[in-house]
């Protein structure tokens, strides 16, 4: 008798209790992504894809200084469905003018203490967004001390994850740089190497759904976030950046802090199939719209490079002027001068140089380290960039040499004042017309399309690292693959591809053709190559002439096929010519039977591997029909291709 009053008692409180549950529900408008929203005294949220459940029920909520918005929530209301439209045009992204539409629903709380905070949920037909509103206005600073928000994967799940480096570690204290090979095929849970977690974009795989992890719209209140390194019953939390990542000059900010209103940047969950990933814009649809500036100085393009081949020594004028000529002679509109330019070159000179340059319908960009004491690098010029009186001072200079862009290295990580700095950086840049690239940065987060000046940022493991050791360029096919696929995403990536011919005490395991349809798959907003003017004496006049002709933005993408790690082939279209890439990131030869069937009855030129020998680079050129859309490619270990159809 006793069990049974028991039983009854469990199943009341069951009942009670689920009565008392608010569940709601937002479809994208193709109706195959759903998510739902139930709201007990916690809330959390759960995501489907064409009926099945991808996602399992995962937290929400925030804990403020001031209050908890985690646990006994109340339900308020929720808003009915409305759609969303934007439309934008980006120069620095997969494609140039871009349409995103959604179904929005407002869920409104309080808390315990009767303070107000919204859940706004976005769904478009290609993923998940969501962000915390605070809508009450009061003027008192309020820190977010933790946000409850997780991923709860099924454990059938794997992933593809780059670790977060730890802080103030490598090269003279200059991590975390989002600099490391990512861990691909992993069961899911399967801990970070490092305490400071997992950085997006971060990829997972749920039988045949693919899902993609980012955030946007950090704005200037908000600090950059990542996975925790632990996820217990494979359930990813949030983690906030470790304490050297601040803006040591000034108050070194790290967690969120804001008064009311308050919006939290989005999080943002892509799902579907890789074609879904591959051309998805929501990284850059949530970012905050472009901030209003002249926009004539701000062309896309391609740039020589001295230092990835030469290193330190080949900052000097001589070896500048030479690659003045190099990007001229192919037609491409930039030159970087690196590190220590101001001590090796002098500021006269550069002036002089940029002068040359212009003459010859190049620009030219020179470096700075971010300085502060979050870094050890006695590299130079530093120091100039603190203050907005400082950086105003030094870019006008820059300005009246002649100076069309800079590229700022080396900062520390992703606290809020970190986060502001960045964006001080490109305000004042794009007052004085200067063009910006960030280096040993973070993630943009689609701080581009809010900034059109920054033309790309680092925040990968790149072609340099392959001219330092032999053990990542042995690596460097697989991890091509996947900087295309995840890290290139949604931001620019300035992974400096492209080595045609040597690098010196270094065996080059990519063939010719890998290395150059890298050029059409990596996207930058400023590509900067890695071949040197000697190495290009290597080169046909055909290939050369490819790379002179070659858009330097894009129109549209299409994704063709692929997989993380192993290969991938992407379609990207200027005007009305399409450039079909693709790589095979493993050391076994491949068959790749390509659906081209958005541009059949076309012809076109295919850019193959010629010769085994890797020498000298060996290219084939051959005509191809696409009557059918159809066309079955072989690619050699580590090879590539280039289909270019007019």
């Amino acid at each position: 008798m006793k069990k049974t009053a028991s039983l009854l008692l469990l199943l009341c409180l069951f009942f009670i209790c689920k009565a008392q549950q608010k569940e709601i529900r937002i479809q994208s408008p193709d109706k195959k992504i759903e998510v739902t929203c139930t709201i007990g005294t916690s809330v959390v949220y759960a995501i489907f894809y064409n009926g099945e459940q991808v996602m399992q029920s995962s937290k929400l909520g925030l804990v403020r200084n001031d209050e908890n918005f985690v646990e006994n929530i109340r339900f308020v209301s929720a808003s009915k469905p409305v759609e969303v439209r934007d439309r934008y045009s980006i120069l620095t992204g997969k494609k140039k003018n871009i349409s995103y539409k959604a179904n929005r629903r407002v869920v409104k709380l309080l808390s315990a203490g009767g303070k107000k905070m919204n859940i706004n949920f976005q769904v478009s037909d290609d993923g998940v967004a969501f962000q915390y509103e605070f809508p009450d206005k009061d003027s008192t600073v309020k820190k977010i001390t933790s946000e409850a928000t997780s991923f709860h994967f099924f454990k059938e799940t794997k992933a593809w994850l780059q670790p977060k480096t730890e802080a103030q570690t490598g090269f003279e204290h200059t991590n975390p740089s989002y600099e490391a090979h990512y861990m691909m095929d992993i069961p899911v849970g399967t801990p970070a190497p490092g305490k400071n977690g997992w950085v997006y974009p971060a990829l997972f795989r749920y039988n045949n759904t693919w899902l993609l992890l980012t955030e946007a719209g950090l704005g200037r209140t908000y600090c950059g976030t990542a996975l925790q390194q632990n996820a217990p019953d494979n359930n990813y939390g949030i983690n906030f950046p470790q304490a050297p990542e601040v803006f040591t000059n000034g108050i070194p900010t790290r967690d969120p802090e804001s008064s009311l209103p308050w919006k939290t940047p989005w999080r943002i969950i892509v799902v579907g199939n890789l074609k879904t990933i591959s051309e998805s814009t929501l990284g850059t649809d949530l970012a905050f719209p472009a901030k209003k500036m002249d926009m004539s100085f701000i062309k896309p393009g391609k740039a020589s490079w001295s230092w990835i081949i030469k290193k330190d020594d080949s900052t000097v004028f001589k070896v500048q002027k030479k690659y003045i000529d190099f990007a001229a002679d192919m037609k491409w509109q930039y030159c970087l001068m690196d590190a220590m330019w101001d001590r090796l070159i002098g500021y006269d000179s550069a002036a002089i140089l940029a002068k040359y340059a212009k003459e010859k319908n190049v620009g030219l960009l020179v470096w700075y380290n971010s300085a502060g004491s979050w870094n050890t690098v006695k590299f130079t010029p530093k120091d100039k960039l603190l203050t907005h009186e400082s950086r105003v001072k030094e870019f006008a200079l820059l300005q009246k040499m002649g100076i069309k862009g800079i590229k700022v290295d080396f900062f520390s990580g992703d606290g809020q004042s970190m986060i502001n700095y960045y964006q001080d950086i490109l305000e004042d840049a794009a007052s004085y017309q200067l063009l910006v690239n960030f280096h040993g940065a973070t993630l943009p987060r689609g701080l581009h399309r809010t900034y059109p000046n920054l033309m790309t940022a680092e925040a990968v493991q790149g072609y340099e690292m392959i001219t330092f050791n032999q053990r990542d360029a042995n690596l460097y096919p697989s991890h091509a693959v996947m900087c295309a696929l995840v890290r290139n995403a949604f931001d620019p990536m300035d992974f400096t591809p492209m080595n045609l011919y040597r690098i010196p005490r270094i065996k080059k395991v990519t063939t010719a053709a890998f290395e150059l349809a890298t050029s059409v798959l990596f996207l930058s907003g400023i590509q900067h190559y890695a071949e040197s003017p000697e190495g290009m004496q290597h080169v046909s006049t055909e290939v050369k002439n490819f790379l002179r002709a070659l858009p330097d933005s894009w129109d549209d993408v299409k994704f063709v096929d692929g997989y993380p790690g192993k290969y991938y082939v992407v379609a990207r279209r200027a005007g009305n010519k399409w450039y079909v890439a693709g790589i095979n990131g493993e050391s076994t030869p491949k068959e790749i039977t390509l659906d081209l069937s958005f541009i059949k009855d076309r012809k076109g030129m295919m850019i193959g591997s010629g010769d085994s020998d890797q020498t000298e680079p060996s290219f084939t050129w051959s005509k191809k029909e696409l009557a059918t859309g159809k066309l079955t490619v072989s690619v050699k270990a580590n090879d590539g291709f280039i289909i270019v159809v007019e």
